[in-house]
Parts: C-alpha cells; sequence; structure tokens
C-alpha cells in the first residue's frame, strides 16, 4: 500500500472519541498519565477530560496537575499542542475513591452525571502490602462507589474497569471471562467500614485464605461487582498483565516508579540483589505501557464503534507470544547495566537466581547482609546516616512479595484482543499497534535502563564517564574479593584437613 493510500484511510479509533466527554480515576498513575497524554497528543477532537484527583500533601488537585503536564513525560504534547491548549481540554475534579460519594460536591456530581459519556476506572492502590481495611476502601468499595455514579450518568456510553490479568491466581490459565468472587463484596465492604483496623489485621490471613495478598483479593472482588453492575451500564473488564516501561512512545523507556523488573534491574545494577529465590525458567506476563493503553483504546472502540457488546472481558497479556524467562531478564539488565552502568554501585552487578530456599538464605546472609552491615559501619564512622540496612530490609520485604509469584507459573488466553487486531485497518494497526513483533529487547533494555537513570534515580547522561570508571574499579575489587573468598575456603578446609589428621594420629 502507497504511503498516499494509507494517509487516505481513515482512523476509526479516533472517530470513536470525537466530542466524547471521559472521566478517568486514576490519572496521576503510572497507567493514567501515559492515557492522559495519548488523547491529548493523538486526538485533538477528543472532548474534555475530566480527571478525579485528590488533594496530596497541601497541594490542590490543579496544582498536582499542572506538576504533571510540566514533567518530561509531556514535553512532546506540550511542543505540538502548547500548554494552553492543554488546559482547556482538562479538567480536575476534587474527590478521593477512599472517600464516601467519592468525595464529590454536589455540584460536581451533578456535572460529571450530565456530562460524561466514557469512564475509565483505573484508580487502585497497587501495593500487594497493603492492609486489607485499605485495600477494600480503595479497591472494592471505591469501585462500587465509581459504578453507582456510572448507573447516575445520563450520557453514558462505556464505562471500563480496569483490572489487573493477576487477580484470579487460582486460574493456571486465565480465561476471557468473568470468574467468582473469592468472598461476597458488600458484605466484606459492611465488614471493615464498621471493624477497627486491628481486628480486620487479626483476620486478614483468614479472609484471604489462598491468595497470597490484599492486591489480588481485592481486584477480584472488584472484577465481580463490575460483572454485577454488566445488565445496568455498557461496561468491560479490562485486565493488563505487569504494566512496565514505555516501548515507543512518546518517551522510550520512561516510567515513574521502580515496581516489576525495572526495580530488579535497578537493584542488580547498584549490586545490592545478589540472589533471588526463583524458578529462573519460569517467565511473568509483561505489556509496555504504551501498548497497553493502545489495547485500552482498542477495546473501547470495539465496544463504542464497532458495538460488538459480546465481547466484555479482555486479557491485555503478551505471554502466549513473548516468554522472557526470569534468568533472561537478569542476563539482559547485567549486559544492559554493564555498558550503561548507574551511579554509586556497591557491588559489580553478578550474583545468582537459586532453586533452594536454604542456599538463598544463606546467600542472602553473606551477600546482603553481611555487607551491609559493614557498609553501613563504614558510613556512620565517616559521619553519615547509614542506609545499606534500609535498603535490604526493603529489598527483603519486596522479595517475600517477588517469590510467590516467580515460583508459579500463569498463562493468560487473549483471544479477544488476538481477533481485535484483524478488525484494523493498515493504518489503524501501526497507529494502535498490539504485537511485539518488531522488539528489540536489548534496545528496550538499555532505553529503560537510561531512562531510570534520568527520570527515577536523578543520574543525568554527564554522570556516565564517572559511573563507568567507577564500574571498572568495582570489577576489580569483585574479582579480588572473589579471589581472597576462594583462598580462604582452601585454607579453611586444609586447617581442618590436618586438624582432623592430628586428631586421627593422637587418637
Amino acid at each position: 500500500m502507497t504511503e498516499t493510500s494509507m494517509e487516505d484511510l481513515p482512523d476509526r479509533v479516533a472517530e470513536a472519541f470525537k466530542g466524547r466527554e471521559i472521566l478517568l480515576t486514576g490519572g496521576t498513575g503510572f497507567l493514567g498519565k501515559v492515557m492522559v497524554e495519548r488523547f491529548l497528543r493523538t486526538m485533538p477532537d477528543v472532548g474534555k477530560i475530566y480527571i478525579l484527583v485528590r488533594p496530596k500533601k497541601g497541594k490542590d488537585p490543579k496544582y498536582r496537575l499542572e506538576e504533571i503536564f510540566n514533567s518530561p513525560l509531556f514535553e512532546k504534547v506540550r511542543n505540538l499542542r502548547g500548554l494552553p491548549e492543554i488546559h482547556k481540554k482538562i479538567v480536575a475534579v476534587t474527590g478521593d475513591v477512599s472517600l464516601p460519594g467519592l468525595g464529590l460536591s454536589s455540584d460536581d456530581r451533578k456535572m460529571l452525571c450530565n456530562t460524561i459519556n466514557i469512564v475509565y476506572h483505573a484508580a487502585a492502590t497497587v501495593r500487594f502490602d497493603e492492609l486489607l481495611k485499605r485495600a477494600v476502601i480503595l479497591n472494592t468499595r471505591g469501585t462500587k462507589q465509581m459504578l453507582d455514579l456510572a448507573k447516575e450518568m445520563k450520557h453514558l456510553i462505556l464505562f471500563a474497569h480496569i483490572s489487573t490479568a493477576y487477580c484470579h491466581l487460582e486460574e493456571k490459565v486465565l480465561s476471557e471471562k468473568p470468574y467468582p468472587p473469592p468472598s461476597d463484596p458488600h458484605k466484606l465492604i459492611k465488614c471493615v467500614e464498621w471493624m477497627e483496623d486491628e481486628v480486620v489485621e487479626a483476620m486478614t490471613d483468614k479472609i484471604l485464605g489462598d491468595l497470597p495478598n490484599t492486591y489480588a483479593f481485592t481486584k477480584a472482588l472488584s472484577e465481580s461487582l463490575v460483572e454485577e453492575a454488566m445488565p445496568h451500564i455498557p461496561a468491560i473488564i479490562l485486565r493488563p498483565s505487569i504494566i512496565i516501561p514505555i516501548w515507543k512512545e512518546p518517551l522510550p523507556g520512561w516510567t515513574d516508579n521502580i515496581n516489576g523488573p525495572t526495580g530488579l534491574l535497578i537493584g542488580a545494577g547498584k549490586g545490592v540483589i545478589r540472589t533471588m529465590y526463583c524458578n529462573q525458567n519460569g517467565y511473568a506476563d509483561y505489556l509496555p505501557v504504551d501498548i497497553a493503553v493502545n489495547a485500552i483504546l482498542a477495546c473501547s472502540w470495539n465496544y463504542i464503534y464497532l458495538k460488538d457488546h459480546e465481547k466484555r472481558v479482555y486479557n491485555l497479556t503478551s505471554s502466549t507470544e513473548f516468554k522472557v524467562s526470569w534468568a533472561e531478564i537478569i542476563e539482559r539488565g547485567r549486559r544492559v547495566t554493564e555498558k550503561v552502568p548507574l551511579n554509586g554501585v556497591v557491588w559489580y552487578p553478578g550474583g545468582s537466581m537459586k532453586r533452594s530456599r536454604l542456599l538463598h538464605n544463606i546467600c542472602v546472609l553473606f551477600f546482603h547482609m553481611i555487607p551491609a552491615y559493614l557498609i553501613d559501619s563504614l558510613i556512620f564512622l565517616a559521619g553519615h546516616k547509614p542506609i545499606m540496612c534500609r535498603v535490604h530490609r526493603r529489598i527483603q520485604k519486596g522479595f517475600e512479595v517477588f517469590e510467590y509469584y516467580a515460583n508459579n507459573q500463569w498463562d493468560f488466553d487473549n483471544s479477544n484482543i488476538t481477533q481485535l487486531r484483524e478488525k484494523f485497518n493498515a493504518k489503524e494497526k501501526i497507529l494502535y499497534q498490539l504485537h511485539g513483533d518488531d522488539m528489540d529487547l536489548d534496545a528496550y533494555f538499555e532505553a529503560c535502563i537510561r531512562a531510570a537513570r534520568i527520570y527515577v534515580l536523578n543520574e543525568p547522561p554527564e554522570t556516565l564517564p564517572a559511573a563507568r570508571r567507577h564500574m571498572k574499579v568495582m570489577y576489580w575489587v569483585d574479582v579480588i574479593t572473589k579471589i581472597l573468598f576462594v583462598v580462604l575456603i582452601i585454607y579453611t578446609l586444609f586447617s581442618w584437613s590436618e586438624s582432623f589428621r592430628a586428631l586421627l594420629i593422637g587418637g
């Protein structure tokens, strides 16, 4: 197809959003920011985007959004549209999904009910170790209240609930269909509302049952509420897997957090993660955030424009096509951090994954905790505040969550998404890419590390030469340490054998 004829093809996805008024919760989160940027940059004809924002640390919602729009993520759209145009499109609505009535004023509630066409409910606590009461209030009751609001909306054409592919962990192969909740969400909401925090905490393990954390539990409950509302409102459930940094647009490698593989790469790159209890041949399911946004827009288009109302659940996943093992992530990450080292590396990147918990725990003692105490002692003697033990306590806490997922395996059916690709014309397949056929994993990992240096760790590019020099020093320190360690083991074994022989002769 020629370039001219490609240009002549319609962008029917953008047409589906033309003039639509959108309400987004979770707009200040990682996925939410990228969604907002995408609407502003590629869909100038979309109506206004209303973002539910709570005041935080004394900052009102408008100021919080202003900070976001001045961030590097929005540089391209600022240059393309200009800040005045952004301000015209975005409306900050003061609210909080954890509060009764969503914390909305009566005027704002009335305005939303009279205005909104599409709702994207993405607000949630993503902390796996969140207290059960808070997780239920935010994730489950918050969803219930958003559904109640949606039922009052006079012009609603779509309510899209952003769930997670990892919320029905009892299913080793997750299909694109609703599943029974692990508990009655209505009863649980009422219970946690009147029970004291300490009482809920004491009952948490019993309430969770076989589920490993409050995140999976409350997201499963939320899905059941959306399914329950489907006969009354036009609703769909979207289940993205582990959302990772931007692949292509608008800023390759960008992220605003250290969750998931990014945290592993940074921890390993800094030399503070030396061992992991993990099935190295296992794999998780990842989705670059820009592809996740493409999938959300495509599913919305399928419901709104193509009027395919039969498909109500979509797994936004990749492992049917890409299976990147934990070992491969670490190995590729090691190669990248040797090429693009981080500042202040405390040990040359290395270590390994262990299938034996006992061996892992021994390595934690020798390669995590003992070095942390030694380094903290030196830091303290130099007159500074020790940090390494605190860092390793946080790593250990993260391992408690990670180990469950790293030593279990799930797969996902994403037939609805693969079928959706076939409905795109040639232009839409490019604009809303839903595949990773052209992904260069090494180039992507390098983009992630470079972006993490700048936007997460505040390590500008001009610090790279010094980081490379430091990495060379740490390499030789690592070599010398290993040699000394081998010598120590040989000497110890020799001493034991001499003592044993002397004991036999003496006997």
